[in-house]
């Protein structure tokens, strides 16, 4: 069965970098960039080039270094800044400009005082002014999640007609619940007259960790991008993680859609970014975080090394993890030191690891993890 492409557009570098303390600099933007071209994302977001003179040189450096991947530079709906994005994006080999603005009620109220027709006007013009430099134009319609439907309809049909390519729905609060952000997604699908012209895209936020669930709610309602960040970083609790929407693609083929990501590639590129943002990765993340393929629980130990499926439902090798990790804590059973104990040249009969396990529960009372180290001393001491 043949799946369906689902584009990944990743925005480490726009979106992420906004979180406190990972500003970083064009050097190691690049070197990110490098990686996510490799990975096989479809568009890198490199930055909001009217936002400082560092970010305009990024975007600028990014866009001639990236091989593959379209290169997008955020802006307003403002000239200046879609003449500065332009600017910085002229010699990337595809080039997007992402143009938008508020369109929920408060936004329209609080952030613009304006009004509907106002905000319409913006965007339409805001496209149309882009478009004369690059062909690729996405529109974002932010805090879509709390819009009015029927106003939103209505705008995407236009920013569509003005040149549109992309449509970014974002729940820029996070607070859909995935049924709504669904229902949303086909409304637009079923009541945008020229939907067929445009990609509509996913961006959701994390705040009530509903993002990775909303963004494929989003897809199987009719969402052909979805926008994230290496290991889900961005604004307040973050963006959609990109290696979890990959990853429940790939495992759950019978949605029918898939990505061009090089999934091997995931732990490291995940490693990576902390490291160079100094952000680091929860160990109970999904797919990358330390403990995702760590086991210490005897049962679970047990059926692991009977067989990987009993209790992982992705290979480690997928994702770039070289083997399931047997964890000897206290909770440990024998077979998981018959396990481990053979890793390291000692092959236990049934009575001897019978002795060896006496001893090994009471030193791991004591300690909150065994380590290869310690078995030579545990195994000395119950076979003397």
């Amino acid at each position: 069965m043949s799946r369906e492409l689902v584009k990944i557009f990743d925005t480490t570098l726009r979106d992420g970098e906004q979180v406190p303390g990972c500003k970083l600099e064009t050097k190691k933007k690049i070197e990110i960039a490098e990686r996510l071209d490799e990975l096989g994302v479809d568009i890198i977001e490199a930055g909001f080039p009217i936002s400082s003179p560092g970010d305009y040189k990024s975007v600028e450096e990014i866009s001639k270094v990236v091989k593959n991947s379209s290169v997008c530079g955020l802006s307003r709906a403002v000239k200046k800044d879609i003449e500065v994005a332009a600017s910085a994006l002229k010699k990337a080999k595809k080039p997007r400009i992402h143009t938008g603005i508020g369109t929920s009620d408060s936004h329209i109220k609080y952030k613009f005082n304006s009004d509907r027709k106002s905000i319409s006007e913006r965007a339409v013009n805001a496209v149309k002014y882009a478009k004369k430099f690059v062909d690729d134009v996405e529109f974002y319609a932010e805090d879509a999640g709390r819009t009015d439907n029927d106003f939103l309809a209505k705008i995407c049909e236009k920013v569509i007609n003005a040149g549109a390519t992309v449509l970014n729905i974002p729940d820029t609060t996070g607070y859909c619940l995935p049924n709504q952000y669904a229902k949303k997604i086909e409304y637009l699908i079923n009541n945008v007259t020229n939907i067929d012209k445009a990609i509509i895209s996913c961006h959701c936020h994390n705040d009530l960790g509903l993002a990775t669930a909303n963004s494929i709610q989003g897809v199987i309602s009719g969402a052909r991008q979805i926008e994230c960040t290496i290991n889900g970083i961005g604004e307040r609790a973050g963006n959609t993680s990109l290696e979890e929407v990959v990853m429940v693609m790939r495992q759950h083929s019978e949605l029918g859609y898939d990505t061009k990501i090089n999934s091997k590639l995931l732990y490291s590129t995940s490693r990576m970014v902390s490291e160079i943002m100094g952000m680091p990765v929860q160990p109970n993340k999904a797919i990358v975080g330390t403990n995702a393929f760590s086991h210490s629980s005897g049962i679970h130990q047990d059926g692991v090394i009977k067989n990987r499926e009993t209790y992982e439902i992705i290979d480690p090798n997928d994702v770039g993890v070289n083997e399931s990790s047997i964890v000897l804590t206290a909770r440990s059973g024998r077979a998981a030191i018959a396990y481990r104990s053979k890793k390291i040249g000692f092959d236990l009969s049934k009575i001897e690891l019978d002795r060896v396990y006496q001893v090994f529960l009471k030193f791991a009372d004591m300690n909150k993890e065994v380590k290869d180290q310690d078995l030579p001393e545990i195994i000395k001491q119950a076979l003397i």
